[in-house]
Parts: C-alpha cells; structure tokens; sequence
C-alpha cells in the first residue's frame, strides 16, 4: 500500500506509507520508523506481505491484458511509490514497445528514485510528474503529463492500493469520476484496494497503525469498491480478490486464502 500524501521535504520522523509497502516488498528504501510501523501491521495481520505481492502482480496481469486484448497504450498511474521492478512501463513495453507511461506522486523519496521510472524502450515515452490525487485537475493538466499522453486516445488510469488512503470526507468517487471524465472512450481503470471485508477485527488494528502514524485511511467493502467502476464495463471476474483476477496458473495448494490477501481488484472499460 503506498499513498501519495506527505510533506513536500523527507519527513523521517514519521512512518511513511509509501516506505511502508517499500517494506513489505522486502525493498531497502525506508527507515528505522517505516519499519517498526510496517512491523506492527505485519504483527496484527501477517498477510500484508503476501498482500502487497499479490497488489503487484494484480497490476502486472492488468496491464498486460489491456496491452494484449484492449489495445491499450497509454498509462496514466497515480499514487506510483517507490520504483519497484518491473513497474507498469517495463510490463507495458514489453508487450508494446511503444507503450507511453506517466507516473505521478508527491512524496520527495519517490521523486528522488524517479530516475529508476524514466527507462523507456526507444520507441515508448515514460515520464514521472510531482502531482495529488487530490487534486485531478492540476494533475490533469500539468504540462509534462501532455507531452507524453495523448488525451483524444484511450488511456489506462492505474490506481493501485491507493484509493483506501482517500478517506470518504475527501471525495474519492467524485476523484476517479473526474479523472476518468478527462479519458476518451475505450479508456480503462484498473483499481485495486484493500478490504476489511474477510477479518474486520484485524483490519481495524491495521487502521489504528496507519491513523496513529499521521496517515489516515479508509478501507472498503467489495461494494464500496465496486462503486468505484460504476458507469463502465467491468472485465471478467469483475471485483474480485486480488490473487483471482485471471491468474497466470490455476491456484495450487499453496495459493494464497482470501483473507491473507485482502484485497478487491477490478478493471474497468469506458464505453
């Protein structure tokens, strides 16, 4: 889970989200505090590494099904966190080499890695932009995001394990209704976003821990999380847990329980 809040310099003094999921993914870019936060979620919910494997590889089989069946070639991923390999271009161009990719996010440790996203293929364009979710328009319009996306041509609005960072008093549904708005027709949203729904005593603590740290979060029910795809054409599964959103492999003994991952997953097309 990584969110785009946070002070505009390195705050260290407090536990980040995004160095937070940089933990869980068994990464090296967080500090002391981001650690002992992220290890007392680990201490009340011990899935959230299995959690955080299974958001990546959500976004992985994502984005390849919108390059190979959709004809999707333009991204647009808000709430990126800390480059962790492959990221959403590397996946993309290697189904399409031309692929073109906007990253954005305003935490200062992101941008100071964000030379990791700028690895394009010759033929794709990547580029990454200090933007909020919170704030769509400015987003939408910032100039870097122009020179790389074509707005008259469908784009994938990737939101991974982002939206439950957006508390209900923050408008999150009228965020992705606007920025979904910007997208032509043929344009996707892929989402995913975890969920109290398989152990709500558990996940209550996992939101004392973030609350507690200055990070306040909101996770959703499957139907809370369904009203984020309202208005477009849900591929199948549909709103699904994370792991069982068109697997690579059919699930084997050692697949992961619905509660370890916690985490509805869906993608969406606009007609």
């Amino acid at each position: 889970m990584s969110s785009t809040q946070g002070a505009r310099s390195l705050d260290t003094s407090r536990p980040h989200s995004a160095r937070m999921y940089d933990f869980y993914l068994g990464g090296k870019d967080h500090f002391p505090v981001d650690k002992q936060a992220a290890e007392a979620v680990a201490e009340a919910y011990p899935g959230i590494f299995t959690c955080a494997r299974e958001n990546r590889a959500f976004m992985h089989r994502a984005t390849r099904v919108l390059a190979q069946e959709h004809g999707i070639r333009q991204w647009l991923d808000i709430g990126t966190g800390i480059p962790t390999e492959p990221n959403v271009h590397q996946v993309a161009q290697s189904v399409v080499p031309d692929a073109r990719v906007v990253y954005a996010d305003n935490d200062p440790l992101v941008l100071k890695y964000a030379e990791r996203l700028m690895r394009s293929t010759p033929q794709g364009r990547t580029t990454y932009i200090e933007a909020d979710v919170n704030d769509p328009d400015a987003l939408l319009n910032a100039p870097e995001l122009a020179e790389v996306l074509d707005l008259s041509r469908p784009v994938a609005l990737s939101l991974n394990a982002l939206m439950h960072f957006i508390t209900d008093a923050r408008d999150p549904y009228g965020i992705v209704d606007r920025l979904m708005a910007a997208l032509p027709a043929g344009s996707a949203l892929a989402l995913s976003h975890c969920t109290p729904d398989f152990d709500p005593p558990t996940w209550e603590k996992v939101t004392d821990i973030y609350t507690g740290g200055g990070t306040p979060v909101q996770f959703r029910s499957q139907q809370d999380v369904a009203r984020f795809f309202d208005g477009l054409d849900l591929l199948t599964p549909g709103v699904t847990v994370g792991h069982r959103w068109r697997p690579d492999l059919p699930a084997g003994p050692d697949a992961p329980t619905d509660a370890q991952v916690s985490l509805w997953a869906g993608v969406g097309i606009k007609a």
